[in-house]
């Protein structure tokens, strides 16, 4: 792994607010509640802080200073931004380069697009040096599906020419069996960023599976958008609460049935992506996949605040996406 970035010292632990004032006992609270860092305090509602038992209006206002930022200066922190290699050259290309640190992407598509292998991919490709599109960097990865495969990884490891056993060491993953257990390994892996500052990957694979079976009938349907729409607020903030330590966040979602689109489109796809506008407006990001002819897959670049739409077609070999 790297060293650690000219920039990681801008990244600041709760633990520096005791030097303004606010108490140990205060930090303890904000630490059981996922954020552990000044930087998160700073992403995080006066409101959602309130709710957090103890701690007074005078105390979140100390806390949450207003803050402006030149362009200037939002220029310089965005020149740490990298690219992560999907393993396809025409994918990275549409891509400006790759999936984008300090911001959310969300892969959907519907089954044997290549979902869980682009994960597989990038959990070697983030590890590789920045000279070969990589970010130098650990993975974390939270499976809702049991779908992670660490062989996989050691197949894509041969293809890179790295060693396997070092790759699988970097790579740690956990396995929530529930919406609520995906959003308690989330705040979990929050202060482990913050003891550890070499990951450069957050994946969730897949971000939706579990909400739809734990909130499964039309009546629940409310509860389960507001429970999601915190889980991807607080992944979005991920990304840019540790972009010091240039994290990107990546999640994939599955789709449905939109008979509408076909019949109005003889073109159009039959199949969106699951979760609704709350899901839609989450991801700086989106990427959609879809089965070509044969063997080729197609990648269509829905939205991105950098690159322009666009289509490129890559294959799932045993050493991950690869052109075709």
């Amino acid at each position: 792994m790297s060293d650690e970035n000219e920039h990681d010292e801008e990244l600041m632990s709760v633990d520096e607010l005791q030097q303004h004032g606010i108490n140990v006992n205060d930090i303890l609270k904000l630490k059981q509640a996922g954020i552990c860092t000044v930087q998160g305090v700073q992403a995080t509602t006066r409101k959602n802080l309130l709710k957090l038992k103890g701690l007074s209006e005078d105390v979140c206002a100390k806390m949450l200073p207003p803050t402006f930022a030149t362009a200037a200066e939002i220029s310089i922190k965005r020149e740490n931004v990298c690219y992560i290699s999907t393993g396809s050259k025409a994918v990275d290309a549409m891509l400006g380069g790759g999936i984008q640190t300090q911001s959310l992407t969300e892969v959907y598509g519907e089954f044997r697009t290549g979902k869980t292998q682009l994960c597989h991919t990038l959990c070697v490709t983030t590890q590789l040096p920045l000279d070969m599109g990589g970010a130098s960097g650990k993975v974390a990865y939270i499976d809702t599906e049991g779908t992670f495969r660490p062989d996989r990884i050691k197949a894509i490891a041969e293809r890179f020419g790295v060693d396997a056993h070092t790759v699988a060491e970097n790579v740690v993953c956990g396995r929530a069996w529930s919406s609520e257990m995906q959003c308690d390994m989330l705040t979990e892996l929050a202060q482990r960023f913050v003891d550890d500052r070499s990951y450069k990957l957050l994946i969730v694979d897949s971000v939706m599976a579990l909400f739809r079976s734990d909130f499964s009938g039309r009546g629940e349907l409310s509860e389960r958008q507001q429970k999601l729409n915190q889980f991807l607020s607080r992944l979005a903030k991920v990304a840019e609460e540790f972009a010091s330590i240039n994290i990107a966040v990546l999640m994939t979602n599955q789709v449905q049935a939109d008979p509408g689109a076909a019949a109005m489109f003889a073109a159009a796809s039959s199949a969106k992506p699951i979760g609704g506008h709350v899901l839609a407006h989450a991801s700086a990001t989106r990427m959609q996949l879809r089965k070509g002819r044969g063997d080729e897959r197609i990648c269509k670049l829905v939205d991105s605040p950098d690159c322009p739409e666009g289509e490129a077609t890559y294959a799932l070999h045993t050493g991950g996406w690869e052109d075709v």
